[in-house]
């Protein structure tokens, strides 16, 4: 009885062995499941790059707005008879 009750305590632990840290166990499964999470925040952030590019695109396809938009504020441009006035705080010098 004593080699019996041994031999199934050895099954069980060999059986929580394999389950915690065999292949495909406990712990590769919570490994697995946090990359999936990484993952889908990275898919979800690259999504809204993409629409916002999107929309971008079809802005600039349905008129000169945007284009003009952009011209003035990344490259500082204004138009024919305005006046650009630069507002300098306290601090800047």
């Amino acid at each position: 009885m004593r080699l019996f009750t041994l031999g199934l305590f050895i099954l069980l632990a060999l059986l929580l062995y394999t389950f915690f840290w065999g292949k495909n166990g406990w712990f590769d499964y919570t490994g697995v499941q946090n990359e999936i999470d990484v993952q889908r925040s990275v898919n979800q952030n690259l999504q809204k790059r993409n629409s916002e590019m999107f929309s971008e695109i079809d802005d600039l396809r349905q008129g000169l707005d945007a284009v003009e938009e952009r011209a003035r504020h990344e490259l500082g441009m204004v138009k024919e008879g305005e006046t650009f006035y630069r507002i300098v705080g306290e601090g800047a010098h």
